[in-house]
């Protein structure tokens, strides 16, 4: 199901709904109760459940050696610059 955030222009409260596609936008703020509730553009979010390929492939539940997972953390915590080398909309410069 996807996410979606929500926002009042009234009186700028701001949440994360989990809804289907099916259901109707939401319109009310839960915070003020007027009708100026408006979904935002934002990245899109969901869930998965259940056991899939995501949830083997993709969660990092492959056996590694001790020394490269200590590797794997070090390397990690020490500040190295990201692949992007900064330069993308998470790293603003």
């Amino acid at each position: 199901m996807p996410i979606y955030e929500y926002r009042c222009e009234s009186c700028g409260f701001q949440k994360e709904h989990l809804q289907k596609m099916s259901d109707p936008v939401l319109d009310t703020c839960p915070n003020c109760g007027k009708g100026s509730y408006v979904k935002q553009l934002s990245a899109a979010g969901f869930q998965l459940k259940g056991s899939g390929w995501y949830a083997t492939d993709f969660k990092g539940g492959g056996k590694t050696s001790s020394a490269a997972g200590a590797g794997a953390t070090a390397a990690s915590d020490s500040g190295s610059a990201p692949a992007c080398a900064g330069s993308c909309a998470c790293h603003p410069s």
